[in-house]
């Protein structure tokens, strides 16, 4: 088969929503953890009000997801997107005004409710309607932009002790419709709309291939969302994942549980960077590897990673049976938990698509990310509650630690596409069984 001498549109898609993903991770996902210090400092909240708050920004995720899936299944991703973008800039440019801490409420809300339409399930659906056999690839590539944003961090606590957080989210908000809306341009719904093929599959003349005949090439399931939650398999692996999520929805607390365990702002600073550069490794790992291994083996892996890498924040500077353990712990941090993280997002997402194709993929993502917001929205509150009641973040830390122990065991127990696949045939056949015999005879 010939290659194409122009790069195939999915992968602009790709560079589109990874560009906005970089940025959206600059300055939300993974940089607003640099705002939360000074904002605290401004105002005298308590780390459990500001737990809140992220937690309110998950549980209304959670709520708007499935209904963005559905969208994007039905209408496509531009419209959606622009007015997520929209959202997004206006969210930030509202928090640089606050003063009190129902408006800090509200900020949050309005970026939640942009995010959710402007950025990730936009991006994922999007770029896995262009790609099958290489999704894992593509979905690993775009997450890989959100990495690259991680490593901005110490370039963005510079900036907000520089020039004031006031300033750096107003900046922010601006920032984000510039970036924003010319990427909105490029989105489009799925290849077949345009003629061409998932993958970039080309006809034996090396000619972009139409919707006809080489569909064969494109081998996938088509479950909907209906059958899907029949599945024991969605059940399980959505849990996997939601244990997944309740950890990383607390990397808000990362940087200032660095600082309380005595490091510099500097070197607490690095150190989150450095996390962000194991999660781009994690992510661009994927990448290369992500199609031509077992998904499920890899996701135990990532998930053990993730494991060592937040016992490895609990126990920095610990004291443990008399001996103070000091920074010896820090490299497990930095390094276990950015590549288990980083590895677990393309690989949770690519096993979706190769699961359940990509007939109602956006609603079936969106339903997946509803109820990891149900885990995500507790991680932030029970962290910053914790902190409040015992004065340090080492506790809840180390409970997220065994939270992750229990997801290990049930993704060892993932079952193989093959056998979901004949589930779903007989959950087929057994419907249009029950459903012909309430059909009178002609």
């Amino acid at each position: 088969m010939k290659s194409f001498k122009q790069p195939f549109y999915g992968w602009w898609i790709v560079g589109a929503g990874g560009v906005v993903q970089w940025y959206a991770s600059a300055v939300f996902w993974r940089g607003f953890q640099a705002f939360v210090p000074h904002i605290l400092g401004t105002f005298g909240w308590s780390s459990g009000a500001t737990g809140a708050a992220i937690s309110l920004q998950r549980s209304e995720s959670g709520m708007i997801s499935p209904f963005v899936g559905a969208l994007l299944d039905k209408y496509g991703p531009r419209k959606a997107m622009a007015f997520g973008v929209f959202v997004t800039g206006a969210g930030f440019i509202y928090m640089s005004q606050m003063q009190t801490l129902w408006q800090f409420y509200v900020a949050i809300s309005l970026l939640t409710l942009g995010m959710s339409f402007g950025t990730f399930i936009v991006f994922v659906v999007t770029v896995a309607n262009w790609f099958v056999r290489k999704r894992a690839r593509a979905l690993a590539t775009l997450m890989s932009f959100s990495a690259i944003g991680g490593l901005t961090l110490p370039l963005l606590v510079a900036s907000i002790e520089q020039f004031g957080w006031r300033e750096m989210l107003m900046a922010t908000g601006i920032g984000f419709w510039i970036i924003g809306f010319p990427a909105t341009l490029v989105m489009r719904r799925r290849p077949e709309d345009h003629g061409m093929l998932p993958d970039g599959e080309l006809t034996d003349d090396g000619t972009p291939a139409t919707t006809g005949g080489r569909m064969a090439r494109v081998r996938e399931q088509a479950i909907t969302m209906r059958q899907a939650i029949k599945l024991r398999f969605f059940w399980q692996l959505a849990i996997v994942t939601s244990l997944g999520q309740l950890v990383s929805s607390t990397n808000l607390f990362h940087f200032a549980a660095l600082l309380e365990y005595g490091m510099t702002t500097a070197l607490a600073a690095s150190a989150a960077g450095a996390v962000a550069i194991g999660d781009l490794s994690g992510r661009a790992g994927i990448a290369v590897i992500g199609d031509r291994f077992d998904k499920r083996k890899m996701l135990t892996v990532a998930m053990i990673m993730q494991t060592v890498g937040v016992a490895g924040l609990a126990g920095i500077n610990a004291e443990i049976g008399g001996v103070k353990l000091g920074l010896w712990p820090l490299p497990f941090f930095v390094i276990f938990f950015g590549l288990g993280f980083g590895a677990s997002i393309p690989l949770r997402l690519s096993i979706l698509g190769d699961y359940f194709g990509r007939a109602s993929y956006g609603s079936i993502v969106g339903l997946t990310s509803s109820v990891n917001a149900l885990f995500g929205a507790s991680g932030p509150a029970l962290v910053g509650l914790i902190h409040d009641i015992e004065g340090s973040y080492r506790l809840g830390f180390t409970a997220l630690a065994a939270m992750l122990i229990i997801a290990i065991p049930f993704t060892l127990a993932l079952e193989p596409a093959g056998r979901v696949a004949a589930k779903v045939r007989q959950l087929t056949r057994r419907t249009y069984r029950e459903r012909n015999r309430f059909e009178s005879p002609i």
